[in-house]
């Protein structure tokens, strides 16, 4: 009989309705005018009016939050921090979206997290973000960061044994994406042979220099431009460097415009051979699952997004992984001040509620979305490959999901595709003949080969106690403001190394 009064509360518990919290809430979401940006303010406004939409529904347990929402624009230079500044004169906003672009974030972040204010991103993505124990303790990223990108990467090493890798990034020294985006993988692979090339956006791309690079590496994994992906792929090819002695990756994470089918193609002489070379080429990017509910809510967005006048927007038919993110940030930030105001806490403990949208899974708009312990999305990523390459068309060949760390692969993957076979044991340009050279000019080159090739085995062994970092081409762009942010703003081994 004793446990008679406990079996009646969690009875009356089981059957009285739903606790509704009521709540009104100022939101501050940061994201650029400039319709340019994937993340701008005509793509991401109607997501969050669709998800406050939902929110507000009858019989959602959120319906008694009011979210006030209000926009600062975001130039990825210091636009937010500057907005956030003076708007927190008058009243501090509770909960702040963005921004994306990762030195604008760091300063807005860093102030947020001062102040308890918690920070929801759909960007932010960079390496040195993932440090929440002090100046960005505030921040939660609902999109999966570069180094959750990276640990496909690190699958596919283990899975396949390669052991080498050329990390080749185009640097514009301002928002600097592909940086960012391949520091993950420098920094999750330790343990391998990484070297790093960086190519400029204001310079012609160097193809010799760079393939130089490529003939004593297993794996070259490039994030550039399309066209400047296509130039290396046609030189690789045309050096016969794309028949299996080495295996060729860029990542594309948010334009799907620039990969997979058709990404060879330009309408020129060099369309079929440019076609040839792309059979080598694989692409990682995002794996987009898509239930029901998704499909409603991307025809909702076209709408928008047709209404606001972007005709120019090659991408705009497609819900972008930054619009799906500012969806489920207010969703996740309702679940966490719901759950947070039931148990005594007020939305002012931003700490309180950012600590509870750690460690949780919850149902986002295009399926379930996993936070891990430290405040970062899990990330699921899918390898495209070309399968018919007379028609020169890619499919989705395997995928690496990060909360279990698994790498599937599916019936179109070719193991064939993924064995590197006998590495080149002479270079496709390399001469054969004396051209006319007198017998002691032939033993003067021969003398200086065997020197290059005693220099080659002093640098293989130093090599392997010393692993290359980065070669940093420095001119005058790469120093002052740009270096501060860097080494301050976001605390980036890759950018110091």
């Amino acid at each position: 009989m004793a446990r008679a009064p406990t079996l009646c509360v969690l009875l009356l518990s089981a059957l009285s309705p739903v606790l509704t919290v009521t709540e009104d809430v100022n939101v501050l979401v940061f994201v650029p005018l400039n319709d340019s940006f994937l993340f701008s303010y005509a793509r991401v406004a109607p997501a969050l009016r669709y998800a406050q939409e939902r929110l507000r529904a009858d019989g959602s347990p959120f319906s008694g939050l009011r979210f006030h929402v209000h926009f600062g624009d975001s130039d990825c230079v210091n636009a937010a921090l500057f907005s956030l500044v003076e708007r927190s004169c008058a009243h501090r906003p509770d909960l702040i979206l963005g921004p994306v672009c990762e030195y604008e974030a760091a300063a807005v972040v860093r102030l947020a997290s001062h102040w308890g204010v918690p920070v929801i991103s759909a960007g932010a993505l960079a390496t040195g973000f993932g440090a929440k124990d002090g100046e960005y303790s505030q921040l939660t990223r609902i999109a999966p960061s570069y180094v959750k990108m990276a640990q496909t990467f690190t699958a596919m090493f283990a899975h396949f044994s390669w052991r080498s890798a050329l990390l080749v990034f185009e640097d514009d020294k301002h928002e600097r994406n592909c940086f960012f985006t391949l520091e993950g993988v420098y920094h999750l692979m330790g343990e391998h042979s990484i070297r790093t090339v960086s190519v400029s956006t204001e310079e012609p791309l160097n193809v010799d220099e760079l393939l130089q690079n490529i003939y004593d590496t297993e794996v070259v994994i490039m994030c550039m431009a399309a066209d400047k992906i296509r130039e290396v792929m046609l030189a690789a090819h045309r050096r016969q460097l794309t028949n299996g002695g080495c295996m060729f990756f860029n990542v594309e994470l948010f334009n799907a415009s620039s990969y997979g089918n058709g990404s060879w193609r330009r309408g020129d002489e060099h369309d079929d051979e440019a076609r040839q070379a792309f059979a080598a080429l694989n692409t990682v990017t995002l794996l987009r699952t898509v239930k029901p509910e998704f499909q409603s809510f991307s025809i909702e967005m076209t709408k928008s997004v047709q209404q606001s006048r972007l005709y120019d927007c090659q991408d705009c038919g497609n819900v972008n992984v930054f619009v799906e993110g500012f969806h489920d940030a207010m969703l996740l930030y309702a679940i966490a001040l719901h759950e947070a105001m039931k148990n005594g806490y007020s939305k002012s403990n931003g700490t309180e509620v950012t600590a509870r949208m750690w460690n949780r899974t919850f149902e986002g708009i295009a399926g379930q979305v996993s936070v891990d312990v430290n405040g970062d999305r899990e990330g699921d990523f899918s390898l495209m490959s070309m399968t018919d390459r007379e028609a020169g068309t890619y499919e989705v060949v395997a995928n690496y999901f990060g909360v279990n760390g698994s790498l599937q692969l599916l019936p179109a993957f070719d193991p064939e595709h993924f064995t590197l076979r006998e590495r080149h044991k002479t270079r496709a340009d390399t001469p054969n003949k004396s051209c006319g050279l007198g017998v002691s000019a032939i033993t003067g080159v021969v003398v200086g080969a065997i020197l290059g090739v005693l220099m080659l085995i002093a640098s293989y062994f130093f090599r392997k106690n010393y692993r290359i970092t980065i070669e940093r081409r420095t001119s005058g762009e790469d120093s002052g403001k740009h270096r501060q942010l860097r080494e301050d703003s976001i605390r980036s081994n890759f950018s110091a190394a």
